[in-house]
């Protein structure tokens, strides 16, 4: 069996530095690498609880509040690889695991065994509100940093999650 370069073993491999080119400062790729993961750990926070809600969705509006929300979490899921994938193109290392998103997430989890239709709603559109807010204070950051194209992301983002919100907030609206 050959024998392993030295510096080419697992190990090693574990801790070599990422050394993606990148225009940007190393402080630009350390504050938009904290802000995009505090996004993504977000963003999968909100996908589950879209999931699960989804799921365990019941009542009368029960066909149109599924797929609305099942529609949601699909959109709210694509986005986490486009935040992962800017991370690394900018030369950042994103969440490696379930615990790190824990650690990052600040959409608060819903474990409740049983939620109204409405309460999952109102809270859905309380979060991808608050998703909206923490994408803008990205944007002001991404901008300092003359970081275009996160910049861009962004504001795709911000669109599809303020769609969300109108969404959730025309279906919770009482006539």
């Amino acid at each position: 069996m050959a024998k392993v370069a030295q510096g080419n073993d697992a190990k090693s491999r574990q801790v070599a530095p990422v050394r993606t080119p990148t225009g940007l400062s190393s402080e630009a790729t350390r504050d938009i690498t904290g802000s995009l993961n505090a996004l993504l750990a977000d963003f999968y926070a909100l996908y589950f609880k879209t999931k699960n809600f989804h799921w365990h969705m019941s009542g009368p509006h029960f066909r149109d509040y599924h797929l609305l929300l099942d529609e949601q979490a699909g959109q709210i899921f694509e986005v986490t690889d486009d935040i992962a994938e800017r991370v690394r193109k900018i030369g950042g290392i994103t969440l490696h695991s379930v615990g790190e998103i824990k650690s990052h997430q600040r959409i608060l989890d819903n474990d409740a065994a049983y939620v109204t239709p409405e309460d999952m709603l109102a809270e859905l559109k309380g979060d991808n509100a608050d998703l909206v807010a923490r994408m803008r204070e990205a944007h002001e950051l991404t901008s300092e940093h003359n970081d275009v194209a996160t910049t861009s992301l962004l504001e795709n983002w911000i669109d599809q999650a303020e769609r969300r919100v109108w969404f959730l907030f025309e279906t919770t609206r009482r006539a």
